[in-house]
C-alpha cells in the first residue's frame, strides 16, 4: 500500500521532471487553454509510459521545487473529461495530499496516469491544438509527433522503485490517525474506522441532528492510510454512512433565492474495500436543481452584472447591494443551472476582483464553480 504523500517526495526528491513525472504550480481545468494544456500532458506522459504509473504534481514551485499547495480539488468527474477529449484514455485518478506545514484547505495535488496500453491521441480540437494529434514526453516537455509511432517502454523499473520506497509502514498510519484526531482538528467532532484491517479512513466536522439525521459542516475526510483526503469543504453539509465494507457520504448543497434557502444533494460517493488489500471509489452526481421562472431569473441575472459593475468602478454599495453580493454565487449557480450558461464566464472572470473586495463571496463563487465543473463532467 503506497502512501501518497512519501511517493510524492519521492518523485520531488529524485527526479526532475522527465518522461513519467511533471510538476505544476498550478492548473485551471476551468478555461479552454488550462484545459487543453492539461490533456495534451495527460496524452504525453501516457503514449511515454505504456506499462507503468506517470504522475503529475500540481502545487509546487518550478524554481525552488518548495511545496507551495493549491486548493483541495475536488473532482471526481476528471476521469469523464479525459474521456471525452482522448482516444484510447488512459486511467487518471487525481487525489489531494495533505502536508503538515500547509494552511488548512491546502493540499499537494497527485495525479497518477495508467496507460491502456495503446496509443493516446486528442479526440477532437481543442485550443491550439487539432484532434488527432499524438503526443509524447522528451525530457520535461510534451511534444506532438507523427502518425505510426510505436510505444516503448522505457521507466518500468524507476517507477518501481520509488513507488516501493513510498510503502506505508504501521507508524505512519498511527502518527496520521493521532495527528488528524488529536492536533488537526481538536475542536470538531472527530472519528475514524478501520476497514479489513488495513484501511483507516478519519472523519471530523461540527454534527447537527435533524429529523433523526446527522449532518457535517466544516468537514475534513482522509484515507489516512494512503494520506489521501478524500472531501474537505468550509460551506457545503454532508451524511456519513459505512458498514464493515463500505464508506458512503452523501454532498449537499444549499440554495434558493432570497431567504428561500434549501438543501440539495448533490453526490453520493461510495469508498468499497476488499479483502484483497484493494478498493473502489465509485461516484454518483444526484443533483436535481430547482427551477425558477425565466423572467425572475433575467432580473437577477442582470441586477448580478449590474452589481459587478459597480464594484468594478470603485463604487460604494449599499447595504441591500451588500447583501444581493453575499448571494451572488448562489444566483448565479441557480441561473447557470437553468439554462444562462454565461453566468459561468462571468463568474470566472470577476473572480480576481471578488479576491480583493470581499473574500467570503470570492470563496462561494470558487464552490459554485466547482459544482458547475461537477456537472458539466457528468
Amino acid at each position: 500500500m503506497i502512501n501518497k504523500r512519501l511517493l510524492v517526495k519521492n518523485l520531488l526528491a529524485h527526479n526532475d521532471e522527465n518522461s513519467f513525472y511533471d510538476k505544476k504550480q498550478s492548473i485551471n481545468i476551468g478555461q479552454k487553454e488550462g484545459k487543453a494544456k492539461f490533456l495534451k500532458h495527460v496524452c504525453a506522459l501516457a503514449n511515454s509510459n505504456p506499462n507503468n504509473n506517470s504522475f503529475i504534481v500540481i502545487g509546487v514551485g518550478d524554481e525552488k521545487n518548495d511545496i507551495m499547495g493549491v486548493d483541495f480539488f475536488d473532482d471526481s468527474k476528471i476521469q469523464n473529461l479525459v474521456n471525452a477529449y482522448l482516444e484510447n484514455p488512459p486511467r487518471i485518478a487525481y487525489e489531494n495530499i495533505p502536508f503538515p506545514h500547509l494552511p488548512s484547505g491546502k493540499v499537494v495535488g497527485l495525479v497518477t496516469i495508467r496507460s491502456n496500453g495503446k496509443v493516446c491521441s486528442l479526440r477532437k480540437n481543442i485550443w491550439k491544438y487539432y484532434g488527432g494529434t499524438v503526443f509524447f514526453r522528451e525530457g520535461s516537455i510534451s511534444l506532438p509527433k507523427a502518425y505510426g509511432v510505436e510505444l516503448v517502454d522505457l521507466n518500468s523499473q524507476a517507477v518501481a522503485t520509488i513507488e516501493q520506497h513510498a510503502k506505508n509502514n504501521i507508524e505512519l498510519t498511527l502518527d496520521g490517525v493521532v495527528n488528524f484526531l488529536m492536533e488537526r482538528h481538536k475542536d470538531l467532532s472527530s472519528s475514524y474506522k478501520v476497514f479489513k484491517e488495513q484501511f483507516v479512513v478519519c472523519w471530523a466536522g461540527n454534527e447537527k441532528k435533524v429529523n433523526g439525521e446527522i449532518y457535517y459542516s466544516r468537514v475534513d475526510i482522509e484515507l489516512i492510510t494512503e494520506q489521501v483526503k478524500l472531501f474537505y469543504s468550509e460551506f457545503d453539509e454532508i451524511t456519513i454512512a459505512y458498514d464493515e465494507d463500505s464508506f458512503t457520504t452523501i454532498e449537499y448543497v444549499q440554495l434558493g433565492l432570497s431567504d428561500q434557502q434549501k438543501y440539495y444533494p448533490l453526490e453520493k460517493v461510495v469508498l468499497t474495500f476488499f479483502e484483497n488489500g484493494t478498493y473502489t471509489i465509485l461516484s454518483d452526481l444526484i443533483f436535481e436543481p430547482p427551477r425558477y421562472d425565466k423572467k425572475t431569473l433575467y432580473h437577477i441575472y442582470n441586477a448580478n452584472l449590474a452589481l459587478l459593475k459597480k464594484i468594478e468602478a470603485n463604487r460604494k454599495l449599499t447595504p441591500n447591494e451588500k447583501r444581493d453580493l453575499s448571494l451572488l454565487s448562489d444566483t448565479m449557480l441557480i441561473c447557470y443551472v437553468n439554462g444562462f450558461e454565461e453566468a459561468k464566464e462571468v463568474m470566472e472572470e470577476a473572480k480576481p476582483m471578488i479576491k480583493k473586495y470581499d473574500l467570503p463571496t470570492y470563496q462561494s463563487i470558487k464552490e459554485s464553480l466547482r459544482i458547475i465543473r461537477k456537472v458539466n463532467y457528468s
